[in-house]
């Protein structure tokens, strides 16, 4: 092993011995830098003479409008009312497309459901769990129990795509912590349908809207596979009596869906809360006890330092007629 560096080092010790090192370090950073700046040079060229080609959704894509929901900023709890009629809307409405692969019926007990209601909840689902028959071990489906996550409306990917226009609907889950601006994005999407503007369609002809697509400036590329979910007002029936708007179906739906994605949010806030305390009050405990402990090597500091004024001598005291 020893032979196998001998020879590098020896070539190294070599130019050292010359002076040449600092020669060749200097060779090779100019080499670099020139490298740099050709490359800096072609690609500066490259795009003045061929600059990117604008896209309409560089131009008409929409941040996604405001949301307030009770569960916002570390003191937020959920509004269980409020998540109640988003999953009633779920149940109704996006359930025929879209799963909670991650969401157990008996979850929904925090919010507020019991376990009669839960049960019943969970037998009439209109998807059945998937099962196997114990007498002829043949594919089979039976009614959901509590314990089971809810079914997904379909089979496989390949069922789900033919029922979409080749599109795969994602599962809800987690979509408010997968999709930048969560529970706002979904809001702004729900509610952002519309025709395109001429604007758009004057600036960039080959920008319509293909067959089977929809057009939604709060989606990235403007265009997606699902139509408007949400309809018209009264699409679903509130037991609770709020007016069932589009814009608050839209609002309700959003805040099942931050529910979906972190159900224990307002123990983790609670926890949180308790952990700054019990914090604040241990960095006042550790100030007071680091007084405390070294008060007294800090009077002896102040004794020893060559600033502090010298106790005089007992001679020299009695000579200025002290006594004592």
């Amino acid at each position: 092993m020893g032979s196998l560096f001998a020879l590098p080092g020896a070539i190294l010790g070599f130019f050292v011995r010359l002076g040449w090192l600092r020669s060749i370090a200097l060779f090779v950073g100019a080499g670099f830098a020139l490298s740099a700046t050709i490359s800096l040079y072609y690609g500066a060229e490259a795009y003045y003479l061929s600059p990117p080609v604008a896209l309409a959704s560089d131009e008409f894509h929409r941040e996604h409008k405001e949301l307030k929901l009770a569960s916002d900023g570390p003191f937020g709890k959920f509004d269980k009312a409020q998540v109640q009629r988003g999953f009633q809307v779920y149940s109704e409405v996006c359930s025929a497309c879209h799963s909670l692969n991650f969401v157990a019926f008996r979850d929904l007990k925090q919010l507020g459901y019991n376990d009669a209601e839960i049960k019943k909840i969970a037998s009439d689902w209109k998807n059945q769990v998937p099962s196997v028959n114990p007498d002829t071990g043949e594919a089979a489906t039976r009614k959901a129990l509590p314990s089971d996550h809810f079914p997904s409306p379909f089979l496989n990917e390949t069922q789900a795509r033919a029922a979409n226009n080749n599109a795969l609907p994602p599962d809800l889950s987690l979509i408010s912590k997968a999709r930048e601006g969560g529970a706002a994005y979904i809001y702004s999407l729900l509610t952002g349908y519309q025709n395109q503007p001429a604007d758009l369609l004057h600036k960039f002809p080959d920008a319509k809207t293909p067959p089977n697509l929809h057009y939604n400036p709060y989606f990235a590329n403007l265009n997606l596979a699902m139509p408007p979910p949400l309809t018209s007002e009264g699409q679903v029936s509130y037991a609770d009596g709020t007016k069932p708007t589009v814009d608050q179906m839209a609002r309700d739906v959003s805040a099942f869906l931050v529910w979906t994605a972190e159900p224990n949010l307002e123990r983790r806030h609670a926890a949180g809360l308790s952990v700054a305390i019990f914090l604040l009050i241990a960095s006042i405990l550790a100030y007071l006890a680091k007084d405390n402990i070294w008060a007294d090597t800090k009077r002896d500091a102040k004794v020893d330092s060559p600033t502090a004024p010298k106790a005089k001598p007992r001679r020299a005291k009695g000579n200025a007629g002290i006594t004592g």
